[in-house]
């Protein structure tokens, strides 16, 4: 199977995966939300070649994960703006951080990035809860259930 057919799968992790998973779309997000906008600024923190960067921020775009904004004339210029589809991305940020933090720092060789909420000014860990009941979240107490496209609509 193609890597563009994942996008075509009745599975969401494939359909969103088709999108975001190679390794420098996520990492391209990511700066999104350090406030970086602009393509040389992407491909200078990035060090990502031009053609790679381009065709990564063509698919966000498409994928309306991104919107670009003109914000220069003469030559034209455009930023990468998340629009609120990207932004909805920001707790599976999150949730990767941690991991990484947790998971990937035996040694404490690397520094851990850490999380203040605006709102409370608190340092804040990603949990994901039930909406229903509010308990934190776990695979062993998980159970997926595929509902039919009829069921859905």
């Amino acid at each position: 199977m193609k890597w563009q057919e994942q996008g075509e799968l009745n599975c969401p992790i494939a359909r969103s995966l088709a999108i975001f998973g190679d390794r420098w779309t996520l990492l391209i997000i990511r700066h999104c939300f350090l406030k970086i906008r602009r393509f040389d600024d992407f491909q200078k923190q990035l060090g990502i070649t031009r053609h790679v960067l381009a065709e990564r921020l063509n698919r966000l775009v498409d994928a309306k994960i991104l919107e670009k904004v003109a914000y220069q004339e003469a030559p034209k210029r455009y930023e990468y703006r998340l629009t609120e589809r990207g932004l909805a991305l920001y707790p599976i940020i999150l949730a990767i951080s941690h991991w990484g933090n947790s998971w990937l720092n035996d040694q404490g060789e690397f520094a851990s990035v850490s999380y203040i909420h605006k709102s409370c000014g608190k340092k804040t860990q990603t949990e994901m809860c039930c909406s229903a009941c509010g308990e934190v979240l776990n695979a062993r107490d998980m159970l997926p259930v595929f509902e039919d496209i009829q069921q859905s609509s």
